[in-house]
């Protein structure tokens, strides 16, 4: 009898090891779900960011925080698919890059107390994650990249004093690219410009969109778009081919080959979101009652490598202004 007895109480004690090792986090511990929805660099500067915006709070991986990661591959009902994994895996926070993921990881958690904070969200009232006012439409908030558009236009303005026709290609079912062109079409006109938008449903449509947009403007302005920015070196190749310059929206675009851009920089932009993501899971704040928070002002980057490919000559003062300047194309 004593030896059946203590083979249950190893058995038992054995159980409970396991269920510590694999259950969704220590007591004394978080375990964050980050959903990211396309592999490029702006989104992988917003996960480090991110990270690292948590650590300075004293909130680390290996430490007091377990990560699981999954990327969608642009693919929205993998999105989908992610968040609805964290929700069943009951994680204490899901982190969502860019906005299906974010409206995914949303959806997913209405019936939860799960809450989602996400980044690189270019119009959280267009994706129903809050209000007018910014106020969160449920137990989700975050950080915008909504793009400085006029500033844009104005650079665009300077680098090209006799253009008249931008160029622009979105996915039609990213609703931050459709609330991002009609920003632009709204502005465009302040500095004489005319907007010629192309609109693809996947990746596999940017080749043929970009061949025939160059034919018809005089240059090209990246979105932030997900779908785009990840066939970003096809839309580039075509426009080097007609002879006209690609102007990116954040600096790893430009990096890339994009001539330049008043753009973010994402990696503080995740950062700025891991603050807050630590506030909420120290009990300091809820994400039902934060207002979504943007970074506060865009910055030049120049690619002088990418303007000598198509002859475009940069103004010396132009290019000394920038924040930050690249005399090569880094493509990862």
């Amino acid at each position: 009898m004593k030896q059946k007895l203590l083979s249950v109480l190893l058995a038992a004690v054995t159980m409970t090891a396991m269920f510590t090792a694999c259950g969704e986090k220590a007591s004394d511990g978080y375990t964050i779900g980050i959903s990211q929805f396309a592999e490029h660099g702006s989104l992988d500067n917003c996960k480090e960011g991110f990270l690292a915006g948590l650590a300075e709070e004293g909130i680390k991986e290996g430490e007091n925080l377990t990560v699981l990661f999954d990327n969608a591959q642009s693919d929205t009902g993998t999105a989908s698919t992610i968040a609805d994994n964290y929700v069943s895996q009951k994680v204490d926070m899901i982190c969502a890059i860019a906005t299906p993921s974010a409206m995914s990881a949303y959806n997913s958690c209405l019936n939860t107390d799960i809450p989602v904070i996400y980044t690189a969200v270019s119009d959280p009232v267009e994706a129903g994650l809050a209000g007018e006012d910014g106020a969160p439409t449920g137990n989700v908030t975050g950080t915008s990249d909504a793009l400085a558009v006029s500033e844009q236009l104005a650079m665009i303005r300077e680098v090209m004093p006799e253009a008249t026709k931008i160029g622009i290609i979105y996915t039609t079912s990213e609703v931050n690219s459709v609330s991002a062109i009609e920003e632009y079409k709204k502005y465009a006109g302040e500095y004489g410009f005319e907007i010629i938008e192309t609109g693809i449903n996947t990746i596999a449509d940017v080749g043929m969109a970009a061949a025939d947009i160059v034919t018809k403007v005089d240059c090209i302005t990246n979105l932030t778009d997900n779908t785009v920015v990840s066939a970003l070196q096809t839309v580039i190749a075509e426009a080097n081919n007609a002879g006209i310059p690609v102007f990116g929206s954040e600096v790893e675009q430009v990096k890339a080959g994009c001539v330049a851009s008043m753009g973010l920089e994402y990696y503080e932009l995740g950062k700025q979101t891991g603050k807050m993501a630590a506030k909420v899971l120290k009990g300091e704040a809820k994400a039902s009652e934060m207002n979504f928070e943007v970074i506060s002002k865009p910055s030049l980057y120049v690619n002088t490598a990418a303007a000598e490919k198509i002859a475009l000559a940069l103004d010396d003062a132009f290019v000394n202004g920038a924040y930050e300047k690249f005399d090569e194309i880094i493509v990862e």
